[in-house]
């Protein structure tokens, strides 16, 4: 049984499992934060408020700063490739749904395609655009993507909600396919392997990998409604998890000194 105190009052709090993911490598750590920001975008986009525009280009100048810091294309590439390489060899397997290894297998070269159709110089067009540097470059200083400081953002986004969509689709048509393959690439990761029970041992678990092991994400299943977390630290190697108990913003969470029954997936 949940102890009261770990439970939450609010009934849609509590409608889901809680779940939290860890990445153990750099590139998975690149990848969810795109993730991130791609559905941030996505999200924001289909409104027509001018501050719900800004948060669009705020999440948009962002994707464009991390794909800036390495070349995350040539490791999508890479991750597709690889993935069409193992599910291809499923398809002479007794009992694979041959249907719905067609379907990933088409999706899988539809985005590898399409990330190759917008060349090794997509985030030229993004990086020249006066417009998105001056807002880029204001925005770096709390507040200062205000309208005074940034007449021509502000002018901008009172054009109608028409107009700066066709801006916005046309500086997101670059970086979309990488977006779209990321989210599919960690959907398959995500669904590589099922959950197991496992018990933290007075709130603390330990976990030493395989050295073979090629898991670049952890997932941890909580009860709905519950009110403790995972403070996750490790790397491809092992990994340590404190779960904590919180109480309220205004006090500090402390360590949960009992076992603590959780799924984890390993992907």
């Amino acid at each position: 049984m949940t102890p009261a105190a770990e439970l939450l009052t609010t009934p849609s709090a509590a409608a889901a499992p809680v779940l939290y993911e860890q990445p153990l490598a750099e590139r998975m750590r690149t990848f969810l934060r795109l993730e991130a920001l791609f559905l941030q975008f996505q999200f924001h986009v289909s409104e027509p408020s001018p501050w719900s525009t800004r948060a669009v280009v705020a999440s948009l100048l962002d994707i464009v700063t991390i794909l800036n810091r390495g070349d995350v294309r040539n490791d999508v590439l890479k991750e597709l490739d690889r993935q069409l390489f193992v599910f291809d060899r499923y398809q002479n397997q007794p009992s694979v749904d041959t249907s719905r290894l067609s379907g990933v297998l088409g999706s899988l070269r539809q985005l590898r395609d399409e990330l190759i159709g917008v060349g090794s110089q997509y985030l030229l067009p993004l990086r020249e655009n006066e417009f998105l540097n001056t807002v880029k470059h204001r925005s770096a200083i709390p507040g200062g993507a205000c309208e005074f400081d940034v007449p021509e953002y502000s002018h901008w986004l009172r054009r109608p909600y028409a107009d700066r969509i066709a801006d916005i689709e046309r500086w997101m048509s670059t970086v979309r396919p990488l977006c779209k393959a990321i989210v599919e690439l960690l959907w398959l990761a995500r669904e590589s392997t099922p959950p197991t029970q496992q018990v933290a041992v007075n709130g603390v678990y330990h976990h030493v990998l395989a050295k073979d092991n090629s898991a670049g994400l952890l997932r941890v299943t909580l009860p709905p409604g519950t009110a403790i977390y995972p403070e996750i630290s490790g790397s491809h190697h092992r990994f340590t998890m404190r779960f904590m108990q919180w109480s309220d913003a205004q006090t500090r969470p402390v360590q949960i000194t009992r076992d603590v029954r959780f799924n984890l997936t390993v992907c």
